[in-house]
């Protein structure tokens, strides 16, 4: 169980924006704060006001034209997880998806427990697709560097700002998340690098991550 989630819901139809609002209180492992929008101006409104958790957003709403409200967002709001929940259930929509930075794809479909399952592996850091397209998203590239580590994109941030000397609070300050979720991360970082404490990941990342060029 981790902290209180703040969770901005992004969906033009107020009744679908309802449901999953309700969904996410029943079945997510943590207390939820949520804000409904219903634009992609409205999505950005709320992250900047101030700052989620988790987004969850709809490829169909005013201001989306497909995956580049997405990029749009993701460029405005790196540090952010998307989960895309969509009416399409078409695999290549939702690697594209994912390559163009979301950390995941719901159908609308989908049963209700697969909203919980969703939401708390993508803030656990995990990419998260449904069953039948799970096994490719492996293959799927993202814009971080390649360290030969399974470390999603906010793992990247986070590994980074550690190596940096920055404390939990800190990390959460500059990510605009809350320090449950940077925990939850450095846990998933801690496994993936084989390590158990933040020391021993500091010096894990400084032997993987090429150092930065001299400024000036």
């Amino acid at each position: 169980m981790i902290g209180t989630l703040r969770i901005v819901i992004a969906d033009d139809h107020p009744l679908v924006r309802r449901g999953l609002a309700e969904a996410l209180t029943e079945v997510v492992d943590a207390t939820v704060d949520i804000v409904e929008v219903g634009s992609v101006d409205g999505a950005a409104s709320a992250l900047t006001a101030g700052g989620a958790d988790l987004l969850l957003l709809d490829l169909q709403m005013p201001g989306m034209n497909g995956l580049a409200g997405l990029q749009r967002l993701r460029a405005r709001h790196p540090s952010v997880p998307v989960l895309v929940v969509s009416a399409t259930e078409d695999p290549t929509v939702m690697h594209e998806a994912v390559a163009a930075g979301a950390s995941g794809f719901l159908p609308k479909s989908s049963p209700i427990g697969a909203i919980g399952e969703a939401v708390n592996a993508i803030i656990a850091g995990d990419i998260w697709l449904p069953d039948a397209v799970a096994g490719e998203s492996a293959s799927v590239a993202i814009d971080t560097p390649d360290l030969g580590l399974d470390l999603t994109p906010q793992q990247h941030r986070v590994l980074a700002l550690l190596s940096d000397g920055k404390p939990n609070k800190q990390i959460a300050f500059e990510l605009a998340v809350t320090e449950a979720t940077v925990k939850a991360h450095l846990s998933q970082i801690f496994r993936k690098l084989g390590v158990h404490s933040r020391t021993q990941a500091v010096l894990s990342a400084r032997r993987l991550i090429p150092p930065r060029p001299p400024t000036g």
